[in-house]
C-alpha cells in the first residue's frame, strides 16, 4: 500500500542519509493547548536544507529546520519546547495559544543518533505493512522497537492510533499501516472520493466487475478489481483501519459488500441511497438474519448532512464522515 508523499517521513530521511545529503528527524512528542500538530508528527530536514513534512503547520518549522541543521553538525539530539510564553516562540511565530515540544535527531553515527540500522527496520516495517512502535528515551538517547504483544503501553498507543510521551517518560511513535478504503462503485463519485481520501492518509481500493465502469482510462492509476464484491471483499479482509463505502446502488453489488463489511471488524461503512432506498436495504439485510446492532453499523444514506450537490461535494461529506466516526 503506497503512503502519500507527505506521509513518508522516515522513507525520506532514510533515503536522503544513504544518499549522502545528511537527514535529521523534527517529531512532536508532546502537546498543550491549541497546538497545531499533534504527538508522532514529522518533519525531515536534510543537510542541504530541504524539508518535507510540518511539525507545527508553519508556525516553528524555521526554528526546528535551524535546530535540525545544528544537530546534523554536532550530531546530537535535542528536545525543543515552543509555547506563547516563550520569547523563542514568538520570534518562530507560534501565537496560536499552544505549546509543542519537539524532538530533533540526527540519522546516522553518533551516541545520540537515530541509528540507520533502526530508522531502515522501521522503513522496512512500514512497507510490509506491519506495525511497529519507535521508542525512545531522552535520558541516555536509547532507542527501541515494539511490535504489538510486546509492551502494555505501546499497545494501547496501537490501539488508539496515538504517539506520545508516557510517564515514565518514554516518547512511544507509533507506526501503523495505512488507514484503508474500500470503495464498491466506479460510479463519478468515486472519481473525487479516492483522490481525497489519498489526500487524507487512505490506501483506497476501487471494485467494480463492470469493465466499462471500473476502467483505468476513468480511474487513471488507482488500484481497481474487476471480481464480483464478495470476493474482493473476502480477498481484501477489510480490518479495524478500514473504511468501507459502497456507491453501486445496485442491491446485487452493494449487498454483498455490505455483508462481507458487517461481517469484518471494519470501523466504517457507508452506503449511497436514498432513505426510501436504505429502508429496503434494511428489509433485505433483516430477511438475511443479520442482527439488528450489526445493521445500525451503517451510515446511511452515506455522508454528513452538509448540503453536498455534484459528486465531488458528496465526496467531501463521505470523507468528512470517515473523519468523524474514526476520531469520536
Amino acid at each position: 500500500m503506497t503512503r502519500a508523499a507527505h506521509d513518508q517521513i522516515p522513507e525520506t530521511a532514510l533515503r536522503w542519509h544513504r544518499q549522502g545529503l545528511g537527514a535529521a528527524l523534527a517529531t512532536v512528542v508532546e502537546t498543550w493547548g491549541s497546538a497545531p500538530r499533534q504527538a508522532g508528527s514529522q518533519l525531515v530536514v536534510s543537510g542541504t536544507g530541504e524539508m518535507q513534512g510540518s511539525v507545527s503547520g508553519g508556525c516553528v518549522e524555521g526554528a526546528v529546520v535551524t535546530e535540525a541543521l545544528d544537530a546534523l553538525r554536532d550530531r546530537r539530539a535535542r528536545l525543543l519546547t515552543f509555547g506563547v510564553s516563550d520569547e523563542t516562540a514568538f520570534a518562530a511565530g507560534l501565537a496560536c495559544g499552544g505549546t509543542i515540544r519537539i524532538l530533533v535527531e540526527p540519522v546516522g553515527e553518533g551516541a545520540e543518533a537515530l541509528p540507520e540500522a533502526t530508522l531502515a527496520t522501521l522503513v522496512e516495517a512500514r512497507a510490509a505493512p506491519r506495525a511497529l512502535a519507535l521508542v525512545t528515551r531522552p535520558e541516555g538517547w536509547t532507542r527501541q522497537l515494539l511490535a504489538p504483544g510486546e509492551d502494555p503501553a505501546a499497545d494501547a498507543r496501537f490501539r488508539s492510533d496515538r504517539s506520545g510521551t508516557e510517564e515514565d517518560g518514554r516518547f512511544i511513535a507509533i507506526h501503523n499501516p495505512p488507514l484503508r478504503l474500500i470503495v464498491v462503485g466506479a460510479v463519478h463519485i468515486a472519481q473525487p472520493l479516492l483522490a481525497i481520501a489519498r489526500t487524507c492518509g487512505y490506501a483506497p481500493t476501487l471494485i467494480d466487475p463492470r469493465a466499462a465502469f471500473g476502467s483505468q482510462a476513468r480511474f487513471p492509476g488507482e488500484t481497481i478489481l474487476d471480481d464480483w464484491p464478495d470476493e474482493a471483499m473476502a480477498a481484501l479482509k477489510p480490518d479495524a483501519r478500514t473504511a468501507v463505502v459502497t456507491l453501486t446502488h445496485d442491491p446485487k453489488l452493494d449487498d454483498p459488500a455490505i455483508r462481507a463489511a458487517l461481517a469484518s471488524p471494519a470501523f466504517y461503512l457507508g452506503c449511497l441511497g436514498s432513505k426510501k432506498t436504505h429502508a429496503k436495504r434494511l428489509d433485505r439485510l433483516a430477511a438475511l438474519g443479520i442482527p439488528p446492532g450489526d445493521i445500525a453499523r451503517i451510515h446511511a444514506p452515506v455522508g454528513l448532512d452538509i448540503g453536498a450537490r455534484s459528486p465531488a461535494e458528496i465526496a467531501v461529506s463521505i470523507m468528512a464522515q470517515i473523519t468523524q466516526v474514526l476520531r469520536a
